[in-house]
């Protein structure tokens, strides 16, 4: 029975360890997006020239905007 318990424990501290550093990973890589974004305006600017179009403010404030709801 004591070996029961055990592996018990053990397993018990692997879920919890497992679901632990999800959830730290997740919020460090979160708060690593919102420093580094990885697209930023030139980049944008760069993709819709060698698209054959030349990118107003506007279109390129449009693309951030909808970029940003991905990153949250």
């Amino acid at each position: 029975m004591a070996l029961f318990f055990d592996i018990l424990k053990v397993l018990i501290g692997i879920i919890i360890g497992g679901i632990a550093g999800f959830l730290i990973a997740r919020n460090y890589m979160k708060s690593y997006m919102k420093k580094n974004p990885p697209i930023n305006e030139q980049m944008i600017k760069a993709m819709m020239s060698q698209m054959g179009r030349t990118p107003s403010q506007k279109q390129v404030n449009q693309m951030m905007k909808s970029m940003s709801k991905y990153m949250d």
